[in-house]
């Protein structure tokens, strides 16, 4: 795809999203039968859920989202999918040349913090058909020309340290790979806390909702020295008290 530069006074954007609500959260004995219960599918209201936050996206937002990457796992893909077709049917901004590509650097976190080491693979392999994910997705939107930041998956086991350190690499080389683009990552709890950790410089503990995302800008030069801000969240709250952490008039969502 032909870069296009970003419409926000020479800023480059990114938002770093959540999937949508996951089946095995709501149907506790989904993973009792799955033939892969360490990667569920969305229940349908997160489907609904994130077709809604991409329309959010397209509405609340004034620039285009020229390229999204996205975990492999099955509830962010779906979720990828139901937000391109939202912002693909909006008008009001041009987002005709959006691209995908799956992205293992966003994946989840590879220890039994995430994921039950009962419903884990025995081996410790998770397999995924990238082909096939990738054809879920509509024709024409999905580059095969992008590669990986990270070619292979963590192996089984992988340290707090490790996938911290794993999420911010991933934003900051595809952020610098693409300067004069807007990003969406979507991925999972781990990977909005650690940005939205890494770029407000705190340690306060927060809550993120399904579909919960952070806005991020930083400005023109886009080297090395050029860090991000948060610049708003939506469906990221406090978690105390429950308070979303920005203003509610401005991270309001239908959602």
């Amino acid at each position: 795809m032909e870069s296009a530069k970003s419409n926000i006074n020479g800023h480059q954007n990114v938002i770093v999203m959540r999937h949508g609500d996951r089946m095995d959260r709501f149907e506790p004995l989904w993973a009792s039968t799955a033939e892969r219960p360490w990667d569920p599918p969305l229940i349908h209201h997160g489907k609904v859920r994130a077709f809604q936050t991409g329309q959010r996206i397209s509405s609340q937002v004034s620039f285009p989202v020229h390229r999204v990457f996205v975990s492999p796992f099955l509830r962010c893909i779906q979720t990828a999918v139901e937000v391109v077709a939202a912002l693909s049917a909006v008008s009001s901004i041009d987002n005709s040349k959006l691209k995908v590509a799956i992205e293992f650097g966003l994946c989840e976190i590879l220890n039994s913090l995430a994921i039950k080491s009962n419903v884990a693979p025995k081996d410790g392999k998770f397999d995924f058909n990238i082909s096939d994910l990738e054809a879920m997705f509509p024709e024409g939107t999905v580059d095969h020309n992008v590669d990986m930041v990270y070619k292979e998956l963590p192996q089984w086991g992988e340290s707090a340290e490790g996938f911290r350190e794993r999420y911010v690499n991933t934003l900051k080389v595809l952020a610098q790979k693409y300067p004069s683009e807007n990003l969406l990552l979507i991925t999972h709890r781990g990977g909005v806390s650690t940005i939205l950790y890494k770029y407000l410089k705190d340690a306060t503990k927060r809550l993120v909702d399904y579909c919960g995302c952070v806005d991020l800008r930083r400005q023109d030069g886009f080297g090395e020295s050029v860090d991000f801000e948060v610049v708003t969240s939506h469906g990221v709250s406090f978690r105390e008290h429950n308070v979303p952490i920005h203003d509610p008039v401005i991270s309001q969502s239908p959602v």
